[in-house]
C-alpha cells in the first residue's frame, strides 16, 4: 500500500493533498524535482504559473541536465514520453524539429548540449541541420583550442629527442649554452660553442599512448563536448596513440570516430544512466601496452555507481606503473566543478592530480604531463588542485 501511495504522489505532484503527508527518499525526491520541471504549474499549453520551475525555460544548460536526469530515473519507455512531452510543453518543437528555426538559432556549447541529450527525438528533416550546428560549435572550439595543444605536445616530446642535423631554427639555446659554458671566452665575454644541439622536428613513430575515459553523466555535458574535441586533436598528432572511451554503466569505445571526425564522436555519446567508472577503468587498462609512454585522462565528477574500492586499487596500479595519471573533475570554462569531494581527496592521496582545468588551461596542463613534472603543483586558473 505505501508503495503505492507513493507511486500516486509522485504522479500527482504537490496537488496530491488527498493523501495527506507523503514522505519520499532522496532518490524519489529527486524524480519528483524532475517531474515537477515539467508538469508543475502549467496550464494545457505548457504555460507557467509561477510556483515551482526548475529551469526548463530559457537555460539550455538545466534543459540537457534535466533531459539526462530523466534517463537516470525511469525506464525506456517511460523516458521517451517525458522527453516528447517536454518538448510540446515548453516550447522546444518548433525550435528542434523546423530546420528553417534551428538555422537561425546561434549556436553555443549548451545548445549543443541540449541537442545532444536530444538526438533520439530530432526527426529526420532536421537532422542535417544540427549537425550543422553542433560542427559549427565544434570549429569555433578546435580553432581556439588545437594550436596550443599542438605545441604544447610537440615542445614536449620534442625536447625529450635531439638530433645531430643542423637546422637553425630548431636549435636547443638551453640545452647548447649549458653544454658550453666551460667555453665561455672572458676576452670577448662570449661563449663559443664547441657543439649545438637541435630539437627533432618531426616525429617518426607514435612517442605516446593518450587515453581518455569520458565520464557521460548529464552533468558532465560541457566536460564531455571539450574533450571530445581534444581527443580528435590527439588522435590527428602522428606522436600520439590516441584513444577515446566514453562510459556510463556501460562502455563505448570510440577510438575510430575520433580519428575520423569529432561530431560523429559527440553523436556517438549518450547522455545519461548510471555511472560505473571502476568498469570502465578497467578496460583501458588493457589498452595500455608502455605504462612509461603513456597519459591516461579520466574525465569524471567522480560519483561512482560501481566499486569505490576497485577504482582506486586500478588507479593506483596505473600510477606506480608509471602511467601519468590525471583526473578532471570538469574540462569547462566555468573550472567550477560539482564532484564527490571524498573520492576526490582518496584519489589525490594516492599521488594522483585531481582538478578541474579550463580548455584555455589544458595545454599547459598536458605539457607538465608529458614532461614529467610533478602535477599534484600545478593548479587550474579557476580551481586549485585538490588537498
Amino acid at each position: 500500500m505505501d508503495e503505492n501511495i507513493t507511486r500516486w504522489r509522485l504522479i500527482l505532484g504537490q496537488d496530491a493533498n488527498a493523501l495527506g503527508e507523503v514522505s519520499l527518499n532522496e532518490q524519489q525526491s529527486l524524480m519528483d524535482a524532475t517531474l515537477a520541471a515539467l508538469y508543475d504549474d502549467t496550464d494545457g499549453n505548457g504555460n507557467g504559473g509561477g510556483k515551482r520551475s526548475a529551469g526548463l525555460g530559457n537555460s539550455a544548460p538545466n534543459l540537457a541536465k534535466w533531459l539526462t536526469d530523466v534517463r537516470s530515473f525511469f525506464p525506456p519507455d517511460v523516458v521517451s514520453v517525458i522527453q516528447t512531452d517536454a518538448i510540446e510543453r515548453k516550447g522546444l518543437t518548433k525550435l528542434l524539429f523546423e530546420p528553417e528555426t534551428l538555422k537561425n538559432v546561434k549556436p553555443n556549447i549548451s545548445m549543443v548540449g541540449t541537442l545532444m541529450a536530444l538526438k533520439d527525438q530530432i526527426p529526420a528533416k532536421s537532422k542535417d541541420t544540427a549537425r550543422e550546428l553542433v560542427k559549427e560549435v565544434v570549429n569555433e572550439i578546435m580553432k581556439r583550442m588545437e594550436q596550443d595543444l599542438r605545441r604544447a605536445v610537440t615542445g614536449a616530446l620534442n625536447k625529450k629527442a635531439h638530433t645531430p642535423i643542423a637546422n637553425f631554427s630548431s636549435t636547443d639555446w638551453k640545452r647548447t649554452i649549458q653544454r658550453n659554458l666551460k667555453n665561455y671566452d672572458t676576452a670577448t665575454k662570449r661563449i663559443i660553442p664547441e657543439k649545438f644541439y637541435f630539437f627533432e622536428r618531426t616525429q617518426k613513430q607514435k612517442n605516446w599512448t593518450v587515453i581518455l575515459d569520458i565520464d557521460q553523466s548529464g552533468s558532465m555535458c560541457d566536460s564531455i563536448i571539450y574533450s571530445s574535441v581534444m581527443g580528435s586533436i590527439f588522435a590527428s598528432m602522428p606522436a600520439l596513440d590516441t584513444h577515446v572511451v566514453v562510459f556510463d554503466t556501460e562502455i563505448t569505445d570510440l577510438t575510430e570516430a575520433c580519428r575520423q571526425d569529432p561530431v560523429d564522436m559527440l553523436f556517438g555519446v549518450q547522455l545519461g544512466g548510471g555511472t560505473d567508472i571502476n568498469k570502465s577503468v578497467a578496460y583501458c587498462q588493457t589498452l595500455i601496452e608502455n605504462p612509461r609512454k603513456t597519459m591516461f585522462i579520466l574525465i569524471s565528477d567522480l560519483y561512482e555507481g560501481g566499486v569505490r574500492s576497485g577504482l582506486l586499487r586500478r588507479l593506483n596500479e596505473m600510477h606506480q606503473d608509471g602511467v601519468k595519471v590525471l583526473v578532471l573533475l570538469a574540462l569547462s570554462d566555468s573550472g567550477r566543478p560539482d564532484y564527490d569531494e571524498k573520492l576526490g581527496k582518496e584519489i589525490s592521496k594516492l599521488g594522483i592530480a585531481c582538478f578541474a582545468c579550463t580548455p584555455d588551461r589544458l595545454p599547459e596542463l598536458v605539457e607538465n604531463a608529458l614532461k614529467g613534472n610533478d602535477l599534484k603543483k600545478f593548479e587550474s586558473k579557476n580551481n586549485e588542485t585538490i588537498n
